[in-house]
């Protein structure tokens, strides 16, 4: 058997068993290639690379039984493997945190972000940080700026300080512990505020799949509306603003309990591969 048929094998068994994807991957052939390229060692980009190549017999079992477990199990395959990519960025993974899939990364990334920072923009505060991977790959974008990066979970934060010294970031993100807002100290100024919070909505959280069980409800569930961390956040994030420092907050499908919330609030929505009503912007003179 080559290692092409044996990611397709194992897709179908994914697919047939009903397993839920969106933790890193879409689909059932995208998450097969993932769980059979790390259990081989080979690259997660090489499998056009190697798809001819023999798979033995003990390769082959050691990859059913990996499929096994995900199935079985319904952890997510990055707790099963101990990494997750974002942006093409490599990130530890394991299950005091969610699995890094912010849309946030993407217009940080990109460049979007570049057009609403300035040649003064140098520090970067980055709430509900998980494992860390927003406030690296801001860090990685910006070489001139410092990243604040904080959580309420000292279980993610034990997981973000191990992606910071993966990366070689010590010196330029801190992480803090805290609550929101009150992790930083009160005459604490920043140029760009990313945060990808707790949104879910309750009655989403109660039809969640068993794989997004898996990871800390803390880091997902928003109240009822999904906006209790988001009343917070918009309510004090103006006086840790500069002057013309801008919020990009993450809200997910929550568009209509947001807008709800917030009715009139001026905000910039930013294109993202999930859509254009996912990921915001909004400017400190706007905020109340």
């Amino acid at each position: 058997m080559t290692l092409i048929e044996m990611v397709e094998r194992m897709a179908a068994r994914l697919e047939s068993a009903g397993v839920s994807f969106g933790q890193g991957t879409l689909n059932a052939f995208d998450e097969a290639a993932w769980l059979v390229l790390w259990k081989l060692g080979l690259p997660l980009e090489a499998l056009d690379e190697h798809a001819d190549r023999p798979v033995t017999s003990s390769e082959a079992e050691a990859i059913e039984a990996l499929v096994r477990e995900r199935i079985s199990t319904r952890k997510p395959a990055a707790y099963l493997t101990g990494e997750a990519w974002l942006q093409g960025v490599p990130f530890h993974v394991d299950a005091r945190v969610i699995v890094p899939r912010s849309l946030i990364a993407e217009p940080l990334a990109d460049g979007t972000l570049d057009a609403w920072l300035s040649a003064d923009t140098r520090q970067v505060l980055d709430l509900c940080t998980g494992n860390g991977s927003l406030a690296v790959l801001a860090a990685l974008a910006w070489p001139e700026v410092q990243v604040r990066a904080t959580d309420l979970s000292a279980d993610a934060l034990a997981v973000a300080r191990r992606n910071v010294e993966r990366h070689a970031l010590a010196e330029r993100i801190t992480l803090a512990q805290g609550d929101g807002l009150a992790a930083v100290g009160s005459a604490e100024r920043f140029d760009l505020i990313l945060c990808n919070p707790p949104y879910v909505n309750r009655a989403s959280m109660s039809a969640l799949p068993a794989e997004f069980r898996a990871e800390p409800a803390l880091a997902l569930d928003g109240g009822v509306d999904g906006m209790d961390f988001v009343r917070r956040l918009i309510a004090q994030a103006r006086r840790h603003m500069t002057e013309h420092a801008v919020l990009v907050l993450e809200i997910g499908h929550e568009r209509a309990h947001f807008e709800a919330a917030f009715p009139r609030l001026p905000l910039v929505w930013l294109p993202t591969s999930a859509g254009d009503d996912q990921v915001l912007l909004i400017e400190q003179a706007d905020l109340p």
